[in-house]
């Protein structure tokens, strides 16, 4: 496990006896500008240790308030916040060792090598250099072959990973990832997942924020959302997915001309969305089963080209609720 191969400080990381990493009770962040804007408003969160956390929200939601909190860059307005059981206003210290933090921005020094680089920041956050633990990390994020490359030649995957092991230089049980894999391609986001599903099982919290729906469903298996300043979801992915009882059928047609009939015999079924010669039905499949919707479909005058079915996604629960609240 990695927290024993970094010799980590026990007096500062035992495991929460609550067994949270981050307690967040009626939050709020107020910018006293004329109209006194919320920018967060009684948020109240619980983030279970030992869990890959998903932040997810529109642009202005309040995300990123909500991250420079918890990481002690932006103070809070009222409320209560305790990281891996410190307070952050009583053990300020104690509670931001805690968290390390990815940003979004690749801000990698350019002419130093990756093991200059978390050793130099291992000196700036006074780790012993005795506990130094540089190589660790690099294996970790498999970078062991590039420890004495200059920064600059890394590939933007590699810089990603070595922002990763910077961010865990001084041994924080707590990770947060900032759109970690914003303007990469396909096959670099799945390597970099597997490093995140990797420092993970060592044992690492993360709390990852993304506006790629597919990643914080493939990696996350608790959500939140977050909209307008206040939590409008908060529990286990599973749960969240089943919870709105919802799948889609798709439907191609070869003629766009659809009598009134038709669509009122669709719209007995669900909720439809029409699109030129492509029909979409969110159905409950515990109100309407597969046979009633076939013989729906059969009575109607529609020259149907092909038809589908998918569970819905997390982007589609993200989507409505985020269009309803």
């Amino acid at each position: 496990m990695l927290f024993e191969s970094i010799k980590m400080n026990t007096k500062y990381w035992e495991y929460p006896k609550n067994n949270l990493a981050v307690q967040i009770y009626n939050l709020s962040k107020i910018y006293n500008d004329e109209k006194q804007n919320f920018a967060l408003e009684n948020i109240s969160l619980e983030i279970p240790a030992g869990s890959i956390f998903g932040l997810l929200g529109p642009n202005g939601a309040g995300k990123s308030t909500l991250i420079n909190i918890i990481s002690g860059v932006v103070l809070k307005t009222s409320g209560a916040v305790s990281i891996w059981g410190y307070d952050i206003d009583k053990k300020r210290k104690q509670s931001k060792l805690a968290i390390g933090v990815v940003p979004q921005e690749l801000n990698i020094d350019a002419f130093f090598t990756p093991k200059e680089m978390l050793n130099l920041h291992s000196g700036m956050f006074s780790v012993p250099k005795s506990s130094w633990i540089s190589d660790e990390l690099l294996k970790l994020m498999d970078l062991t072959e590039k420890a004495s490359t200059y920064s600059r030649k890394l590939s933007g995957g590699m810089r990603r990973r070595l922002l990763v092991a910077k961010a865990m230089v001084h041994s924080p049980p707590i990770i947060i990832l900032d759109e970690p894999t914003a303007g990469v391609d396909v096959e670099l986001r799945q390597k970099l997942w597997e490093s995140f599903i990797k420092l993970n099982k060592e044992g690492v919290t993360i709390i990852l924020t993304t506006h790629y729906l597919e990643e914080a469903e493939h990696l996350c298996d608790h959500i939140a959302i977050i909209n307008k300043g206040k939590i409008i979801a908060n529990e286990k992915k599973e749960s969240l997915l089943t919870k709105f009882n919802e799948k889609i059928i798709k439907i191609k047609i070869n003629k766009s001309d659809i009598s009134e009939k038709d669509k009122l015999s669709l719209e007995s079924i669900g909720k439809v969305k029409f699109s030129k010669t492509d029909i979409e039905i969110n159905y409950k499949p515990d109100h309407v089963n597969m046979r009633s919707i076939i013989e729906t479909l059969y009575k109607t005058k529609l020259d149907i080209k092909d038809l589908s079915t998918k569970e819905i996604s997390l982007e589609d629960i993200f989507i409505n609720l985020t269009r309803t609240n």
